[in-house]
């Protein structure tokens, strides 16, 4: 399929952003809202200094979220480096939670393609159940799309039935036609999600990329029928941030995209914030 022509321009999508910030809710849309972005969260560690504690300590509070009397629910999955991903799954066993992992020479992307794919497969092997990679920034700033469809098609082959999250790493694109071009090529190679950033350079999410790669989800869609879900990351730590990202989807895609089928927003720091506004508001 072919994508429209994508008219606009980074301070009219700013201003699409304020303008959808603005919207209000009421108490109980504001609890509905929050429990919905605690369900979505990739409760993420991606650091050099990771261990086998932290990532055990992560796994137990992703599942811990989960509490009857403030009905509240666990993370959608945890998210980590491809040595963890054995322990992780065996921990999360029976719990519903993903094990998700960044593959592929994450978070450059600087390696060789077939050494990237067989990260991905090993991966896979040692139990994830999904993979978020990232698209060669460099190649795609050079022109070399077909370079770009081949390694998320190539990536998405080795996943197999496994979820397929492609980060377009939107800060080092830059302008609103390379994340638009971005956003296209994953789509059509065969991603389940685009991404926006790995959270290791700055900017990392912003409303504005958020934007472009939700009207480029509505199009898909309205043209094929078929869902992709989308994921803002890095940087994403404080309660209203999230609230904004999930106005966005509202807004563009409808009330059929919040949830965590559809719907990621990866974070270290943010669902703790969010079970205690949450009980905050509970308790009040």
């Amino acid at each position: 399929m072919h994508f429209n022509t994508y008219n606009t321009t980074l301070n009219e999508l700013g201003q699409r952003a304020k303008e959808i910030s603005k919207k209000t809710f009421d108490a109980q849309e504001e609890l509905h809202a929050l429990k919905t972005i605690l369900s979505v969260i990739d409760l993420t560690t991606l650091s050099g200094d990771d261990t086998y504690k932290k990532v055990n300590n992560l796994c137990e509070q992703a599942i811990n979220f989960k509490n009857n009397d403030l009905e509240t629910p666990q993370t959608a999955a945890i998210c980590v480096y491809p040595v963890f991903a054995k322990q992780v799954s065996e921990k999360l066993e029976g719990t519903g939670i993903q094990t998700a992992c960044v593959a592929g020479a994450f978070p450059s992307g600087q390696s060789p393609l077939s050494l990237r794919i067989e990260e991905v497969k090993f991966t896979v092997e040692q139990g994830a159940d999904e993979i978020d990679m990232v698209i060669s920034r460099g190649k795609l700033i050079e022109g070399d799309e077909d370079f770009i469809f081949n390694e998320v098609a190539e990536t998405k082959k080795a996943c197999g039935n496994k979820h397929l999250k492609v980060i377009l790493e939107t800060g080092e694109l830059k302008s609103v036609e390379l994340i638009r071009k971005a956003s296209e090529i994953s789509i059509l190679a065969g991603g389940d999600f685009i991404k926006t950033s790995t959270g290791k350079i700055d900017p990392a999410a912003t409303p504005e990329a958020f934007l472009i790669m939700l009207d480029t989800i509505k199009e898909f869609y309205e043209k094929t029928g078929k869902k992709i879900g989308i994921k803002p990351a890095g940087g994403i730590a404080e309660v209203g941030d999230a609230m904004h990202y999930y106005k966005m989807v509202q807004e563009v895609l409808g009330n059929e995209w919040l949830n965590n089928k559809l719907f990621r927003i990866g974070a270290s720091r943010l669902a703790s914030k969010v079970f205690e506004k949450i009980k905050s508001i509970s308790n009040n």
